[in-house]
């Protein structure tokens, strides 16, 4: 029983610090961007994901078009799914639309940034800015709050998005990428 306690309050004392990661909001007409946030890349990572939640607080939608940054060579918006035990992940040629009144959230395992041509290292503690481009709300810049290698996602988002982590995935057979 000690045990369980000690590490329910060391998960509590992690958790506290860090709460504020990802807390800062951006707004941008009518959405409202929170929670963004990637994962540290090892040297000489090539690609990297961001992950973000947009609330649509009007009465049209709108669209994430893609987006850009100093970091890498080009961003776009992704989709990761799996059916039938077949992985696939692919660009949103057309882009993410955002209904009104609702929330999406770009978390591992789901819906996420790509991005390619890394020119640097992630690490953990940066802020790195990327720029988003809207189809309503036109180019919104921000910044990505560096989480360690693994993190599910920072304290108060939700990263799981009810959709599968990626964490040290391994090859398999059964498994396809698009």
């Amino acid at each position: 029983m000690n045990r369980l306690l000690l590490f329910i309050a060391a998960n509590l004392l992690l958790a506290s610090f860090s709460g504020s990661a990802g807390a800062e909001e951006i707004k941008a007409g009518d959405l409202v961007i929170s929670q963004a946030w990637s994962r540290a890349t090892p040297s000489g990572a090539k690609v990297a994901g961001g992950y973000l939640t947009i609330e649509n607080k009007g009465s049209a939608p709108d669209r994430l078009i893609g987006g850009a940054g100093d970091i890498a060579g080009k961003v776009e918006v992704h989709e990761m799914a799996v059916k039938d035990g077949v992985m696939t992940m692919r660009p949103l040629d057309n882009g993410l639309t955002i209904e009104p009144g609702k929330t999406v959230k770009l978390a591992p395992g789901g819906y996420h940034l790509m991005m390619f041509d890394l020119k640097g290292q992630l690490k953990q503690g940066d802020k790195v800015p990327i720029t988003l481009e809207f189809e309503k709300a036109g180019k919104v810049t921000l910044s990505l709050d560096v989480q360690g290698v693994g993190a599910p996602a920072p304290a108060g988002a939700d990263g799981a998005g009810g959709h599968m982590e990626m964490k040290n995935m391994p090859d398999h057979p059964g498994m396809k990428m698009r």
